[in-house]
């Protein structure tokens, strides 16, 4: 994945035990070994860092000077070296399993930048970037003094500041040397022609960031900023467009190797394998819930896809859909206490809609973090998005009463929200809440929380709950055929359009996802919620009587984001076996 193209999909989950109390002597230990390699980090994607809260990164720019591939890949290769050498001298073993875990972020870092470098002719948007890295300083949840200093990177970028070029500059030059090696793929044409399209957009909203935050003085360099884009834009449109390619499908080696950075060990050809099985599982059980909705309500159609966009017409009012939502998540809170799911918060989880800016960036539902370092208190965001500025039609799935259900479990209680801020609050070691991420162990949770809940939901939220159960099992059929080149992204949307009854602007964001904003991540959702529901069946199996739901799911959310592996071997030891002695 291009490092300056991905910022919220790269920030949106990492996490720091910031706001805990006193952790343990191990965790202070395996914090000291992280640390390097979050400077590292910080030394060549700063934006990265001003996310996850380091201040010491917020007036820093992205570094696209000269031989900056070079420079980073001989840092991370010193620091695997480095890794390695205290592994081996290190006593504990918490602590010599989180040294594994930055150990094999190294090396996934390593290989990824040698193939993109052989392989790829690298798209950056620059407006996006900038976005990205100002969007984090200036984020309403952050304390004035921090807001300020978008100013200095603001300059900074528009090469403003004694010492500075524009980034707009440098990542030209940087991507003028590419253009004139041979034989490198560029990128794919319509990331580009997105990406200039929604320009305007992602300016727009830097505008409106600055003016939300109440701060002066920032109206030059941005008037500066946006000249530079508008300019390299230019030069995009006629150097880099010519050397798009218009096939969609990565080389097999850069496609694997996505797959393996989301926590996906499996072949592509395996995943579709599964996954086509799992997709007619649950689309019959679809067409039984789908049957009784229909007689109940006196429908003339019980296929499952006519029932679902009869559903869709009892969409919320835009300025009720917030309300209607917290009020859905106190529902499933009440579900959860009753029957003893998960422990939960006395707080309520933050709620709101997405700006233009944002779901141009992300054009469907996500979780954004609060500061994660420093943290003071502040929490996680599930924001909804309304629209996709690529689509002229409306984006009808995430504004009615059914999809209120499952949404909600997945992005607030018990999902993501619940997860993060348990990982902040209990307080863990940077490389088990940093390193140790991907979207396998994330999202999987994420799928599981929705899958906790079905039981309880009315017909129709359980009827739109195992359709985005389903939606996960397309995407892993889906994403590894586009890249596979057995489909078009045009065949895959029309797909989802008709069997999945996605609307055409959520089902346009699904193909560009698969496409180029992340080609292998969709596919994590299905995997990480197989592992994970596997994962809980050997416990059941082990525990008999003696498992509890709650035990578990407390236990599971209190390892942190830890890959499949790690969690399984955690649950077996510390988890199934104590109970199994008692």
């Amino acid at each position: 994945m291009p490092r300056a193209g991905r910022l919220a999909t790269l920030t949106a989950l990492l996490l720091c035990s910031a706001i805990a109390t006193a952790a343990p002597a191990w965790v202070a230990k395996s914090d000291a070994y992280a640390q390097p390699v979050l400077q590292d980090s910080g030394r060549y994607q700063p934006e990265n860092a001003s996310s996850l809260g380091s201040e010491e990164f917020d007036t820093a720019v992205a570094d696209f000077k000269p031989r900056d591939y070079e420079r980073e890949l001989a840092d991370t290769e010193k620091r695997l070296a480095s890794l390695r050498q205290q592994r081996t001298a290190e006593k504990d073993a918490k602590v010599r399993q989180d040294l594994d875990i930055l150990i094999d972020s190294r090396e996934k870092k390593i290989a990824t930048m040698k193939l993109e470098r052989q392989y790829l002719l690298n798209y950056v948007n620059v407006a996006e970037l900038a976005y990205g890295g100002l969007q984090a300083l200036l984020d309403p949840r952050n304390k004035p003094e921090r807001q300020k200093t978008a100013l200095v990177r603001l300059k900074r970028y528009a090469g403003n500041e004694k010492g500075y070029t524009p980034l707009a500059t440098l990542v030209r030059q940087r991507g003028e040397e590419r253009l004139a090696r041979k034989g490198l793929i560029g990128p794919y044409m319509g990331e580009v022609e997105d990406g200039l399209n929604n320009n305007p957009t992602y300016l727009a909203g830097i505008a409106d960031l600055f003016k939300a935050a109440k701060l002066t003085g920032w109206e030059a360099d941005f008037e500066a900023l946006t000249t530079q884009v508008k300019a390299y834009d230019e030069w995009t449109r006629a150097s880099v467009l010519p050397r798009a390619r218009k096939e969609v499908r990565l080389p097999p080696a850069l496609y694997v190797n996505r797959l393996a950075n989301v926590g996906v060990d499996i072949t592509p050809e395996q995943m579709i394998e599964r996954a086509s099985f799992d997709f007619q599982e649950v689309r019959d059980q679809m067409r039984v819930i789908a049957g009784t909705i229909a007689v109940q309500r006196k429908l003339p159609s019980s296929d499952y896809r006519d029932v679902i966009r009869e559903l869709k017409k009892t969409s919320i009012p835009a300025d009720r859909l917030l309300p209607y939502y917290r009020e859905r998540v106190k529902d499933i809170e009440e579900v959860i206490r009753k029957h003893d799911i998960v422990a939960l918060p006395a707080r309520a989880p933050n709620i709101r809609t997405a700006t233009d800016a944002e779901a141009a960036a992300t054009p469907a539902p996500f979780m954004s973090p609060p500061r994660l370092i420093g943290n003071t208190g502040e929490y996680g965001e599930f924001v909804i998005p309304l629209s996709n500025p690529k689509s002229k039609g409306k984006m009808d799935d995430f504004d009615y009463e059914a999809m209120a259900w499952t949404l909600s479990a997945h992005e607030a209680r018990p999902g993501h929200e619940l997860q993060f801020a348990s990982m902040v609050e209990q307080g863990m070691s940077i490389a088990r809440a940093n390193f140790a991420f991907n979207s396998t162990n994330v999202e999987g949770w994420g799928l599981y929380s929705e899958a906790m809940m079905l039981p309880y939901m009315p017909p129709e939220g359980q009827l739109v709950s195992l359709q985005m159960r389903m939606l996960r099992m397309a995407r892993a059929m889906l994403d590894p055929s586009i890249n596979l080149g057995r489909m078009t992204p045009e065949q895959a949307k029309a797909f989802l359009m008709q069997e999945v009854a996605l609307s055409e602007p959520f089902a346009q964001s699904e193909v560009d996802r698969y496409s180029y904003r992340s080609p292998g991540q969709a596919t994590s959702y299905y995997y990480g919620y197989v592992k994970l529901r596997a994962l809980r069946t050997l416990a059941e199996i082990e525990l008999g009587e003696r498992f509890k739901a709650r035990e578990f799911n407390d236990f599971v959310i209190a390892q942190g984001i830890l890959p499949p592996d790690l969690l399984k071997a955690a649950v077996q030891q510390d988890f199934i076996a104590p109970r199994k002695a008692q």
